[in-house]
Order: structure tokens, then C-alpha cells, then sequence
């Protein structure tokens, strides 16, 4: 699966441009089986979490023809079968997607519980709840087998704001028959880069961008052309990257539009950048400093639906915190598991209490020493490339598969910045 060898210390410079969301792309690879048309996706990320999507589509007998780097051709017009294979399933949460569209293409669909980033129990009631209400039967035993002669609209109260659920949802209701309205509904940026692809194949979907999403059912989806918005969580990680190494980064094609509760948070803990347009630079010489609220309390960074601060940027703050001057609380309220990950931290010299599976103190500036480390999910394991690049000496870190599921050619990016990273 290979592994880094960082060594530390040495302040990042240069530009680089946002790959596409990963977030949105499954979805969007997903909703090509809506159709019978061809569909062109671009700006996709080349990362394995895409790749793996591609092999579910392969396998349902769609056609997937890579045109250049990020763009790809899907023709589903010849699909032989409506199964997830199992090692498809089990390498990637996002197979969960292919539920949706499949029951709206073909009425039904098995699919083995969905494997992914172990961050403590990721429940699936929400995605079947939703199909239920648009007149789906679901039977379990040991795999979801799910059948609807018919999905009929109707009013959806999302049992919580699950980005996956409401997206499958939406691509349910979009070929169901009649009105569908989803409340509580996600409102992510990549939520609403699927309902506007949706909507450029033809789906009538009014909302978007809103927590409440008015879906007209249509009898056929065409082909479309659609360009995959930049991924923020990314952004947002080379933000705290350039911040610890003490070094300037621009970013080309970042969204800030997407990034305002971000540039709070991290203002909270001295950091600032400047935009212009699609780019924003973080300049060298940042103040480093945490910034008490009123009356010198302690400050919290805590996650919330969007558009709060996004959950998969709480291991990235942990890891900036540690080289700030002050005291901060993280509460990551999502997952049970995400924050385990600081006892690696705690090993690289980081000053850090864990309060319980969601709430860490973090005191800094801590100086860290280079380590021997596994990455056991996407962000937390580029919290530690970034904790890495930062610390003193040299850094071994594990299974970075995890990592590459959703970071776009890193080590390539981060070694044009200056960065001592090798893969072997």
C-alpha cells in the first residue's frame, strides 16, 4: 500500500490549483446510471475513491472511456446487471450511492454494507428511510436488497442531514412519479453540485443550496456535460499546511465563496489569508496566536451542518493548533472514532488533553519530533503529513492508500512546494 518518508521543518512555498471535491464526484459518477445518454464528467480528482467508482459503473456493464487527465465519458445505456459486488462495496463508503440511482433506473438493486474510513458508526437508516417513503421494499439479511415496481413522490423529513442520504434521496425522487419534498435536507457544496448536474440532465429540482429541496419527478434524464466544483476540504488542509511550516501558498480555483466559516475558524487561531477572485494566498509571517472570546475565555472549533465548519477539517485544526500559542478546544460532534487519531500526536511531543471521543484541548506551541505512524482515514491521516512536515527529524506514515482515497497526487504537489516527501 506504500508509505512517506517526510523530513520536517522546512517552510512550503508556491502555487498550486484545487483539485475537483471528491465529495461531489461519487455522487455525480453515481448519477450517471440515470440515464441512458452519455454524460461527461470533468475536473473529476484522479484519486482512488474515483477510481473505485469507475469499477463499480465497469462491472454494471457501463462504459467508462478516460478522455484527459480529469475528464472522463460514461455511456450506461447497456446495463447487465443492478448488484454491487462485495470488494467494491467493503473498499468505499461511497457505494452506498449507487442505491439511488439504480432503484430509479432499473427497481431494484443488492448491495453489501459499505465499507470506508473506520471513524465509529456511520448508521444508513436515513438512506433507507428515504427510500421506503418514495414506496420501496427493503429486505435485509446480511445484504440491503431493495425493490420498487414503482417510486411515487412524496414529503421526506430527514431523520438527520446526511450529505449521502439526501443525495440519494434526490436521485430517487428526481425519476419518481410526482412531487417530492425533502426537509432537513444537506446543503454541502457538493450536495448542490449534484442537484445542479441533476438539473442539467434534465431533473427538476428547486432548492438548492437551502435545507429544503422541491424535486418534480421526470420520466427520463438526457446526457450532459458538467464540471465538478473545486474540493474545499482540500483547500482547507493546505491553508493549515502553509500556516505550520511557516511558508506562503496560492491557490488557484479555491471557491472562497465555499470557505467563510473555514476563515473563521482558523482566525480564531491567528490565521488569516488575502483572495483574489478564485485564488487566495496565505502569506508567510502569520500571527500563530489563538484569539480568546470575550471576557479571556477559551475559544472552541466545533463542526456543525453546512454551512458550519465541515467535520473533515477538525483532525486538520487539531494539528494547526498544536503550533499556536494558546489553548483551544476542538469538538468534533459527528463521529465517535475521528478524534483517536491525537494519541499519535500526543507521541509526537503535541500538548493535548482528550476529553472524551469528541472533545480535545489542545495547548501550543508544542515542538514535534518526527515519528512512526499508520494513517487510519482520509483526514486524519493528512494530519499527520502536515504534523510530519512540521516536526523535527524524519517521519515514517503507514497505509497511505487512506490518504490517496482523497488527496490528489500529494506527495507530487507537496514536493513542488519544497517539501522532503518520498514515496516508497
Amino acid at each position: 500500500m506504500g508509505k512517506y518518508i517526510i523530513e520536517g521543518n522546512f517552510p512550503l512555498k508556491g502555487k498550486i490549483t484545487a483539485s475537483g471535491n471528491k465529495n461531489a464526484a461519487l455522487p455525480c459518477i453515481a448519477a450517471t446510471l440515470l440515464t441512458d445518454e452519455e454524460v461527461t464528467l470533468k475536473n473529476l480528482p484522479e484519486i482512488e475513491d474515483v477510481r473505485v467508482m469507475f469499477d463499480v459503473l465497469k462491472s454494471l456493464g457501463v462504459s467508462v472511456t478516460r478522455k484527459k487527465q480529469g475528464e472522463y465519458k460514461i455511456k450506461t445505456n447497456n446495463i447487465k446487471s443492478s448488484e454491487i459486488q462485495a470488494e467494491h462495496a467493503k473498499s468505499i463508503r461511497a457505494s452506498i450511492l449507487f442505491a439511488g440511482p439504480l432503484l430509479a433506473r432499473t427497481g431494484k438493486v443488492m448491495l453489501p454494507p459499505p465499507g470506508g474510513d473506520v471513524i465509529g458508526r456511520r448508521r444508513l437508516d436515513s438512506h433507507f428511510l428515504a427510500f421506503s417513503a418514495l414506496g420501496a421494499q427493503i429486505d435485509i439479511d446480511g445484504l440491503f436488497r431493495l425493490n420498487a415496481n414503482k417510486l411515487v413522490g412524496t414529503d421526506i423529513f430527514m431523520d438527520e442531514a446526511s450529505v449521502t442520504a439526501t443525495e440519494n434521496a434526490v436521485m430517487a425522487a428526481s425519476m419518481a412519479s410526482g412531487k417530492t419534498t425533502i426537509m432537513n435536507a444537506a446543503s454541502e457544496p457538493h450536495v448542490q453540485d449534484l442537484c445542479n448536474m441533476l438539473n442539467s440532465m434534465g431533473a427538476k429540482i428547486t432548492g438548492i443550496g437551502s435545507n429544503i429541496l422541491y424535486i418534480e419527478g421526470v420520466k427520463k434524464l438526457g446526457g450532459t456535460e458538467f464540471v465538478i466544483g473545486s474540493d474545499f476540504m482540500e483547500v482547507g488542509s493546505y491553508i493549515g499546511l502553509a500556516a505550520v511550516t511557516r511558508g506562503e501558498l496560492e491557490i488557484e480555483k479555491a471557491a472562497p465563496e465555499h470557505l467563510m466559516m473555514t476563515r473563521i475558524a482558523f482566525g480564531k487561531l491567528g490565521i488569516h489569508w488575502e483572495t483574489d477572485g478564485s485564488t487566495i494566498r496565505i502569506p508567510s509571517g502569520q500571527d500563530m496566536r489563538i484569539s480568546p472570546e470575550l471576557g479571556g475565555m477559551i475559544p472552541k472549533i466545533d463542526d456543525a451542518p453546512w454551512p458550519g465548519f465541515p467535520a473533515d477539517l477538525t483532525s486538520i485544526m487539531t494539528v494547526v493548533a498544536t503550533q499556536v500559542e494558546g489553548t483551544v478546544l476542538i469538538h468534533e460532534k459527528l463521529f465517535e472514532s475521528r478524534m483517536f487519531f491525537v494519541d499519535k500526536l500526543i507521541g509526537m511531543g503535541a500538548r493535548i488533553i482528550l476529553c472524551d471521543p469528541h472533545r480535545a484541548v489542545v495547548s501550543g506551541p508544542s515542538r514535534l519530533k518526527g515519528a512512526e505512524l499508520v494513517s487510519p482515514d482520509v483526514r486524519a491521516g493528512m494530519a499527520m503529513v502536515i504534523a510530519a512536515l512540521c516536526a523535527e527529524g524524519k517521519s515514517e506514515i503507514q497505509n497511505v492508500y487512506q490518504i490517496e482515497r482523497g488527496y490528489e497526487r500529494l506527495a507530487e504537489k507537496l514536493t513542488s512546494l519544497g517539501a522532503r516527501i518520498e514515496k516508497v
